[in-house]
Protein backbone atom coordinates (compact mmCIF):
# COMPACT_ATOMS: atom_id res chain seq x y z
CA UNK A 1 0.00 0.00 0.00
CA UNK A 2 1.23 3.41 -0.83
CA UNK A 3 1.75 5.15 2.86
CA UNK A 4 1.03 9.00 3.68
CA UNK A 5 1.46 10.26 7.14
CA UNK A 6 3.63 9.91 10.37
CA UNK A 7 3.18 11.40 13.11
CA UNK A 8 6.51 11.59 15.59
CA UNK A 9 6.59 12.86 18.97
CA UNK A 10 8.98 14.95 20.36
CA UNK A 11 10.46 16.26 17.64
CA UNK A 12 11.67 19.53 18.15
CA UNK A 13 14.84 18.43 18.43
CA UNK A 14 17.80 15.71 18.61
CA UNK A 15 16.39 12.11 17.68
CA UNK A 16 12.91 13.12 17.12
CA UNK A 17 14.24 15.89 14.59
CA UNK A 18 16.22 13.22 12.67
CA UNK A 19 13.21 10.40 12.74
CA UNK A 20 11.01 13.13 11.37
CA UNK A 21 13.50 14.42 8.46
CA UNK A 22 14.55 10.92 7.86
CA UNK A 23 10.67 9.93 7.58
CA UNK A 24 9.89 13.01 5.40
CA UNK A 25 12.99 11.86 2.77
CA UNK A 26 11.09 8.58 2.49
CA UNK A 27 7.99 10.39 0.81
CA UNK A 28 6.21 10.55 4.41
CA UNK A 29 4.05 13.93 5.24
CA UNK A 30 4.98 14.22 8.88
CA UNK A 31 3.35 15.33 11.54
CA UNK A 32 6.16 16.41 14.79
CA UNK A 33 4.85 17.47 17.88
CA UNK A 34 6.70 19.62 20.13
CA UNK A 35 5.68 21.19 23.74
CA UNK A 36 5.82 25.02 22.71
CA UNK A 37 4.49 26.90 19.68
CA UNK A 38 8.42 27.90 19.12
CA UNK A 39 9.00 24.19 19.19
CA UNK A 40 6.33 23.56 16.45
CA UNK A 41 6.88 26.07 14.24
CA UNK A 42 10.70 24.58 14.10
CA UNK A 43 9.59 21.23 13.26
CA UNK A 44 7.36 23.32 10.28
CA UNK A 45 10.38 25.54 9.18
CA UNK A 46 12.58 21.89 9.19
CA UNK A 47 10.18 19.64 7.08
CA UNK A 48 8.72 22.16 4.37
CA UNK A 49 6.57 20.73 2.60
CA UNK A 50 6.91 17.35 3.76
CA UNK A 51 5.49 18.20 7.14
CA UNK A 52 3.97 20.20 9.97
CA UNK A 53 4.97 21.21 13.63
CA UNK A 54 1.87 20.44 16.35
CA UNK A 55 1.66 21.60 19.80
CA UNK A 56 0.48 18.59 21.35
CA UNK A 57 1.66 17.36 25.25
CA UNK A 58 1.46 14.04 25.32
CA UNK A 59 0.20 13.74 29.53
CA UNK A 60 -2.75 15.66 28.36
CA UNK A 61 -5.28 13.80 26.92
CA UNK A 62 -7.65 16.62 25.50
CA UNK A 63 -4.66 17.27 24.11
CA UNK A 64 -3.79 14.25 22.16
CA UNK A 65 -7.61 14.64 21.11
CA UNK A 66 -7.21 18.05 19.79
CA UNK A 67 -3.78 16.77 17.96
CA UNK A 68 -5.46 13.63 16.03
CA UNK A 69 -8.61 16.12 15.27
CA UNK A 70 -6.44 18.84 13.33
CA UNK A 71 -4.48 16.03 11.78
CA UNK A 72 -7.00 13.84 10.86
CA UNK A 73 -8.62 17.42 9.48
CA UNK A 74 -6.04 17.16 7.30
CA UNK A 75 -5.65 14.34 5.55
CA UNK A 76 -5.53 10.98 5.75
CA UNK A 77 -4.86 9.19 9.54
CA UNK A 78 -1.36 8.66 10.48
CA UNK A 79 -0.40 4.76 9.93
CA UNK A 80 3.29 5.31 11.48
CA UNK A 81 3.64 6.25 14.82
CA UNK A 82 6.99 6.61 16.88
CA UNK A 83 6.57 7.70 19.93
CA UNK A 84 9.96 9.75 21.30
CA UNK A 85 8.74 11.82 23.51
CA UNK A 86 10.30 11.67 26.86
CA UNK A 87 11.65 13.88 29.98
CA UNK A 88 14.20 13.37 32.57
CA UNK A 89 13.59 14.30 36.23
CA UNK A 90 16.80 12.76 38.31
CA UNK A 91 17.34 12.35 41.79
CA UNK A 92 18.20 9.75 44.11
CA UNK A 93 15.11 7.76 45.06
CA UNK A 94 15.71 9.10 48.71
CA UNK A 95 15.00 12.40 47.10
CA UNK A 96 13.16 11.79 44.50
CA UNK A 97 9.50 14.08 44.95
CA UNK A 98 5.80 12.24 43.98
CA UNK A 99 5.64 15.03 41.07
CA UNK A 100 9.28 13.86 39.67
CA UNK A 101 8.03 10.13 39.27
CA UNK A 102 4.74 11.18 38.07
CA UNK A 103 5.47 13.71 35.21
CA UNK A 104 8.55 11.33 34.13
CA UNK A 105 6.03 8.01 33.97
CA UNK A 106 2.96 10.11 32.58
CA UNK A 107 4.93 11.45 29.70
CA UNK A 108 7.09 8.53 29.04
CA UNK A 109 4.99 5.54 29.01
CA UNK A 110 1.30 7.10 29.78
CA UNK A 111 2.31 9.39 26.53
CA UNK A 112 2.48 6.32 24.30
CA UNK A 113 -0.30 4.72 25.55
CA UNK A 114 -2.57 7.99 24.73
CA UNK A 115 -0.91 9.05 21.34
CA UNK A 116 -1.29 4.90 20.45
CA UNK A 117 -4.63 4.26 21.43
CA UNK A 118 -5.92 7.41 19.22
CA UNK A 119 -4.11 6.17 16.04
CA UNK A 120 -4.71 2.42 16.54
CA UNK A 121 -8.25 2.69 15.36
CA UNK A 122 -7.80 3.65 11.95
CA UNK A 123 -4.27 1.25 11.69
CA UNK A 124 -6.82 -1.45 12.16
CA UNK A 125 -9.58 -0.08 10.24
CA UNK A 126 -6.75 -0.24 7.04
CA UNK A 127 -5.16 -3.58 8.17
CA UNK A 128 -1.51 -1.99 8.74
CA UNK A 129 0.33 -0.10 11.04
CA UNK A 130 3.67 0.65 12.30
CA UNK A 131 4.04 1.27 16.13
CA UNK A 132 7.34 2.03 17.06
CA UNK A 133 8.24 3.16 20.20
CA UNK A 134 11.85 4.36 21.43
CA UNK A 135 13.46 3.35 25.03
CA UNK A 136 16.60 3.39 26.19
CA UNK A 137 19.70 0.93 26.76
CA UNK A 138 18.98 1.75 30.35
CA UNK A 139 15.60 -0.20 30.58
CA UNK A 140 18.45 -2.82 30.76
CA UNK A 141 21.33 -1.52 32.40
CA UNK A 142 19.42 0.68 35.34
CA UNK A 143 21.13 3.97 36.03
CA UNK A 144 21.17 5.65 39.33
CA UNK A 145 19.06 8.73 40.15
CA UNK A 146 16.86 7.45 37.10
CA UNK A 147 14.51 5.08 39.10
CA UNK A 148 11.51 7.03 37.33
CA UNK A 149 13.14 7.43 33.89
CA UNK A 150 14.35 3.36 33.70
CA UNK A 151 10.99 2.48 34.87
CA UNK A 152 9.13 4.46 32.35
CA UNK A 153 11.44 2.59 29.54
CA UNK A 154 11.32 -0.59 31.19
CA UNK A 155 7.27 -0.26 31.44
CA UNK A 156 7.37 0.55 27.20
CA UNK A 157 9.01 -2.12 26.57
CA UNK A 158 6.52 -4.17 27.95
CA UNK A 159 3.62 -2.34 26.68
CA UNK A 160 5.73 -2.90 22.81
CA UNK A 161 5.55 -6.95 23.48
CA UNK A 162 2.02 -6.84 24.35
CA UNK A 163 0.34 -4.68 22.12
CA UNK A 164 2.16 -6.60 19.37
CA UNK A 165 0.27 -9.82 20.39
CA UNK A 166 -2.98 -7.84 20.03
CA UNK A 167 -2.45 -6.43 17.06
CA UNK A 168 -0.55 -8.66 15.14
CA UNK A 169 -3.92 -10.27 13.29
CA UNK A 170 -4.35 -6.76 12.12
CA UNK A 171 -1.06 -6.22 9.82
CA UNK A 172 0.51 -3.88 12.43
CA UNK A 173 3.65 -4.20 13.91
CA UNK A 174 5.35 -2.88 17.55
CA UNK A 175 8.63 -2.50 17.96
CA UNK A 176 10.97 -0.79 20.23
CA UNK A 177 14.35 0.48 19.54
CA UNK A 178 16.49 1.50 22.90
CA UNK A 179 19.26 3.72 21.79
CA UNK A 180 22.64 3.79 24.18
CA UNK A 181 24.70 7.09 24.17
CA UNK A 182 23.90 9.11 21.19
CA UNK A 183 25.27 12.70 20.16
CA UNK A 184 22.46 15.12 21.35
CA UNK A 185 22.32 18.85 23.06
CA UNK A 186 21.94 16.60 26.39
CA UNK A 187 25.22 14.49 25.75
CA UNK A 188 26.95 17.85 24.58
CA UNK A 189 26.47 19.55 28.19
CA UNK A 190 28.93 16.64 29.91
CA UNK A 191 32.00 17.70 31.14
CA UNK A 192 35.38 15.79 29.31
CA UNK A 193 35.57 13.47 32.16
CA UNK A 194 31.95 12.27 31.68
CA UNK A 195 32.17 11.72 28.15
CA UNK A 196 35.69 9.87 28.79
CA UNK A 197 34.28 7.57 31.26
CA UNK A 198 30.74 7.16 28.85
CA UNK A 199 33.01 5.99 26.02
CA UNK A 200 35.40 3.22 27.67
CA UNK A 201 32.25 1.80 28.19
CA UNK A 202 31.16 1.75 24.40
CA UNK A 203 33.18 -0.92 22.79
CA UNK A 204 32.82 0.97 19.08
CA UNK A 205 34.29 3.56 21.25
CA UNK A 206 31.68 6.62 19.83
CA UNK A 207 28.64 7.75 20.74
CA UNK A 208 25.77 7.10 18.40
CA UNK A 209 24.18 9.59 15.75
CA UNK A 210 20.56 10.41 15.74
CA UNK A 211 20.41 9.58 12.02
CA UNK A 212 21.24 6.22 13.10
CA UNK A 213 18.86 5.61 15.09
CA UNK A 214 16.30 7.39 12.73
CA UNK A 215 17.43 4.56 9.74
CA UNK A 216 16.72 1.95 12.11
CA UNK A 217 12.94 3.88 12.30
CA UNK A 218 13.06 3.83 8.55
CA UNK A 219 13.31 0.32 8.07
CA UNK A 220 10.71 -0.42 10.60
CA UNK A 221 8.46 2.31 9.04
CA UNK A 222 8.48 -0.13 5.58
CA UNK A 223 7.31 -3.25 4.06
CA UNK A 224 10.78 -4.97 4.68
CA UNK A 225 10.24 -5.13 8.31
CA UNK A 226 6.90 -6.50 8.22
CA UNK A 227 7.84 -9.85 9.77
CA UNK A 228 9.27 -8.12 12.61
CA UNK A 229 7.09 -7.09 16.01
CA UNK A 230 7.47 -7.47 19.33
CA UNK A 231 11.39 -6.49 19.29
CA UNK A 232 13.45 -4.53 21.38
CA UNK A 233 16.52 -3.83 18.81
CA UNK A 234 19.26 -2.02 20.68
CA UNK A 235 21.40 0.75 19.21
CA UNK A 236 24.67 1.14 21.26
CA UNK A 237 27.39 0.49 19.92
CA UNK A 238 28.03 -2.80 22.10
CA UNK A 239 28.07 -1.43 25.62
CA UNK A 240 24.70 -4.02 26.14
CA UNK A 241 24.60 -7.04 24.11
CA UNK A 242 20.67 -8.80 24.09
Amino acid sequence: MELKTALVTGASRGIGAAIAAELASQGFFVFGTATSEAGAATISEQLQAQGRGLVLQVQDQESVDRGFTEILERGPAPLVIVNNAGVTRDNLMLRMSADEWQEVVDTNLNGAFRVTKAALRNMVKARWGRIINIGSVVARLGNPGQANYVSSKAGLEGFTRSLALEVGSRGITVNLLAPGFIETDMTAALSDEQTAAMLARIPLGRMGEAKEVAAAVSFLSGDQAAYITGQTIHINGGMFLN
